[in-house]
């Protein structure tokens, strides 16, 4: 296929299935609760990335497990819980939105630890971003301090997804993507996970009903796609455009999101509305380069 029409396919293909991830922790939280959500999609993840991981346990770097540790927590453990836990509370579609901060917080971690360079236009474009995540915390709800908790669980978990990226991009370069997801999923994560699913009481509350299968199959789903077949789409996508083009799944993510929000019945003010223009807004405007 040629690159430049496969590159926009890929595109669009990621962006429908993160951008729908928030749909189906919703609809996955009607079945359980929060942190059996995460715990699942993180063991589930792991048990179908386990023969990549076994088959090339040889080349797993000890000499780089602390960098491992830090990117599998931050990136693919952690977040895994916060957000179900805030969309408790918080819509998918606000969810969505939040997400889409996570390369304002790849440029200010990446500058504050791993001293890469800022520009002054990057500066403006999270100034202007971050507006509109002061709309988003402050737009339409009764118990608004409890909104901005929940809001702040989306935040906190879009910076450790930047904090993975970047120790990713620092330190874990240098080996392949399919080998490192595996390697974290199943070498790092898949015990944690177990543990958190055991504490979580899944084993004793769980049984075959059909609302449990149910449940099971949207959080299969979720690590599936959301998290095995995007993690190879992701990885293409990269060997056939550039880093800016890649990026650009963050601006079409929350479109998906939002349009399953609505599609659920989901309410989506017009300030919330306006909101998510600003931050899209301004990662526009950070990624434009000066003409």
């Amino acid at each position: 296929m040629n690159p430049e029409k496969e590159k926009w396919i890929l595109l669009v293909l990621l962006s429908l299935i993160w951008g729908s991830s928030f749909i189906l922790i919703k609809k996955s939280l009607e079945h359980f609760n929060p942190y059996q959500v995460g715990a699942l999609r993180v063991l589930i993840s792991g048990v179908l990335l386990s023969p990549i991981a076994l088959l090339n346990i040889k080349k797993f770097p000890k000499s780089h497990l602390k960098w491992f540790i830090i990117a599998a927590l931050c990136g693919n453990f952690i977040p895994m819980f916060l957000f179900p836990i805030a969309e408790t509370k918080v819509s998918s579609s606000i969810a969505g939105i939040i997400n889409s901060t996570m390369p304002l917080f790849v440029i200010l971690v990446g500058a504050a630890f791993w001293k890469t360079k800022t520009t002054p236009r990057q500066i403006i474009g999270i100034v202007i971003s971050f507006f509109g995540v002061i709309l988003l915390m402050n737009s339409g709800h009764d118990n608004n301090t409890e909104h901005l908790f929940y809001i702040g669980l989306l935040l906190f978990a879009a910076f450790l997804y930047a904090v993975s990226v970047t120790t990713v991009g620092a330190k874990l370069t240098h080996i392949p993507a399919k080998l490192l997801s595996s390697f974290v999923f199943f070498y790092v994560l898949f015990l944690p996970s177990l543990l958190a699913l055991y504490f979580s009481n899944f084993f004793h509350e769980f049984s075959f009903t059909r609302e449990n299968m149910i449940g099971l199959g949207f959080v299969a789903t979720l690590s599936i796609f959301g998290t095995g077949l995007a993690m190879m789409l992701q990885y293409r996508l990269m060997s056939v455009s550039n880093p800016l083009f890649a990026s650009t799944v963050t601006l079409l993510m929350p479109i998906v999101a939002v349009a399953w929000g609505i599609i659920d019945g989901e309410s989506f003010t017009f300030l919330q509305g306006i909101g998510g223009a600003i931050i899209l807004g301004g990662l526009i405007f950070l990624r434009k380069k000066k003409s």
